[in-house]
């Protein structure tokens, strides 16, 4: 039981600390927008990525960077309307 309580403690631990771990009640949206960060967020941490897409796109780095930082904002568009229960 002790064992139990001790991983649940952890988890809770885990999506406190870390947003993208998600719970049960993560929306589909939400969790499409912390995929989305996440790779934008890698890519903008790795130079080769970084890199790579800039000559894919013919685009300076900079350029790129702060494309990639601004669709940080809104990944995925507006969010959808919530229903009134």
């Amino acid at each position: 039981m002790s064992n139990q309580m001790n991983m649940q403690s952890q988890l809770e631990h885990l999506q406190l600390k870390y947003v993208g771990t998600g719970h049960a009640d993560v929306t589909k949206f939400e969790w499409a927008i912390n995929q989305h960060r996440d790779t934008y967020a890698s890519s903008i941490g790795h130079h080769s990525m970084l890199g790579y897409g800039a000559i894919a796109q013919n685009e300076s780095l900079g350029r790129m960077k702060y494309t990639f930082l601004q669709n940080m904002l809104q990944p995925c568009g507006k969010p959808p309307e919530k229903e009134e229960e």
